[in-house]
């Protein structure tokens, strides 16, 4: 059975018009396949909204908290009957909807009354969004005469209890998948399933974390074992740079999933690594589609990608951040030094983003969000105190706000040339390259500029590599 996944995120579905809009779609799509199952996300705004009630109300906030949903309340019942208004569905649908409002006031008022709330009631919470859309879009599309029935994700997809952050458990989510969803396919209705959230072994709520919905129908192509997953949003796919930045990027056709990887490490607003590895390991490809210009072909996500190895494919960059850099001359030959550094870092609960280190070992030196700086630093003074106090190491410091600027294209370590093309540009438009970092990935050059130099560096860098080709 020849099977494709659809997911549409929360701008795809929105409001009335783009709810319509994305039924349109499973419509026209549909007859190209064996079967289709479609994953939707909240409408957009909505999780906010659930979470701003929640918060509110553990605050003691209780005429926010009351303000919000019913606003919600309105918001809900107006994309109803926007869609709804000349149809028998209508009735039903609202009551429907009003039971999760209700559940929504009930969860508010208890946790008005407690003066908290749980992760685990959060995830209660925020699942209603997905809860309801899911309810809306199934509707739409009996409406569109396309047999369909909501499937509530906590009915499919186990996790263990980390609450706003579940991992999957694999085996036991695909036996509830074939169980839950199998029949439904045999008798070729089009499940509609929320996006974002799971249940425990016990069937309590959780939520997927970052890039759920992409993370659910990464699960379910892989349980199906679909032979596609296309994600719809409101961009034509995956952009050579970010467009505010650079006015003239493009559209990349094809990507590998290393690419994508490096991307959304790098800073891009791409698909997040973990939502994708289900299809990943499968090797099922993905396609990132423009929901609002569907008839474009998107980005195309695969284990290998055609295109000739060595181009440039994306230039992104990470902002806010600082460069820490421990030297002195008693560093060299000592073992154990860049050690000690990153133990201190991670004592001082700081990610690093990127690593350079001279040759001759009398420095080190490593970016970290901008906000952690000042903890790092203390860290690392009580760590290296001894050698502060002999001098063997002479400073440790920090140049607050910079960027790194990542080039990203597939097997550029193995392409002669790539880097006097990324260096030349800068060096052509009189960018200052503070840092440069190049690990045994064949997929990505980084580079550290000062936050001033950012954005025409990242144009620079598109202009020669990427439109005037590599």
């Amino acid at each position: 059975m020849k099977i494709l996944v659809m997911k549409f995120g929360g701008t795809s579905v929105g409001n009335a018009e783009a709810l319509r809009q994305s039924a349109t779609i499973v419509k026209k799509y549909l007859p190209q396949w064996d079967r289709v199952v479609v994953v939707v996300s909240a409408m957009s705004g909505v999780t906010d909204m659930l979470l701003k009630s929640a918060q509110s109300a553990a605050s003691g906030d209780e005429r926010t908290y009351q303000e919000t949903i019913a606003e919600l309340r309105s918001r809900q019942a107006g994309e109803i009957a926007a869609l709804f208004y000349k149809s028998s569905r209508h009735a039903q649908l609202q009551a429907t909807i009003d039971k999760y409002i209700e559940d929504l006031n009930a969860f508010c008022h208890s946790v008005y009354i407690i003066g908290e709330v749980t992760p685990r009631g959060l995830d209660m919470i925020a699942s209603l969004g997905e809860r309801m859309n899911a309810r809306i879009f199934a509707a739409l599309l009996n409406e569109y005469e396309v047999k369909s029935s909501a499937v509530d994700a906590t009915e499919l997809i186990v996790t263990d209890n980390t609450f706003q952050d579940a991992v999957p458990l694999m085996a036991e989510t695909r036996e509830k998948v074939k169980k839950n969803l199998g029949p439904l396919l045999e008798k070729g209705v089009t499940p509609v399933v929320t996006g974002f959230i799971g249940a425990t072994r016990e069937g309590i709520t959780t939520t997927l974390g970052r890039g759920g919905s992409d993370y659910t129908a990464s699960i379910l192509g892989d349980c199906l074992d679909a032979a596609e997953v296309w994600t719809w949003t409101d961009v034509d796919g995956v952009m050579t740079a970010d467009p505010r930045v650079v006015p003239d990027a493009l559209v990349i056709p094809e990507l590998s999933f290393n690419e994508v990887g490096e991307l959304a490490y790098f800073g891009a607003k791409v698909l997040h690594p973990k939502t994708i590895r289900p299809i990943i390991e499968r090797s099922i490809p993905l396609w990132v589609k423009n929901t609002f210009n569907p008839d474009f072909p998107g980005t195309r996500i695969s284990q290998e990608r055609a295109s000739v190895p060595g181009k440039v494919t994306a230039v992104t960059t990470i902002k806010q951040l600082s460069l820490v850099t421990v030297e002195g001359r008693g560093m060299l030959g000592v073992p154990g030094i860049a050690a000690r550094t990153f133990a201190a870092v991670a004592r001082a609960g700081a990610s690093v983003l990127m690593i350079s280190q001279a040759s001759s070992e009398q420095s080190i030196c490593f970016l970290i969000p901008m906000q952690a700086v000042g903890r790092v630093i203390q860290s690392l003074e009580q760590e290296m105190a001894l050698e502060l106090s002999r001098c063997d190491i002479d400073r440790i410091w920090a140049q607050n706000d910079v960027v790194i600027v990542t080039v990203i294209g597939a097997g550029l370590r193995q392409t002669p040339g790539v880097s006097a093309l990324v260096f030349g540009a800068l060096g052509k438009a009189g960018i200052n390259v503070i840092a440069i970092a190049q690990g045994s990935s064949e997929y990505s050059i980084s580079l550290v500029v000062e936050s001033g130099n950012a954005d025409e560096a990242v144009r620079q860098i598109h202009r020669e590599a990427i439109l005037n080709g590599s």
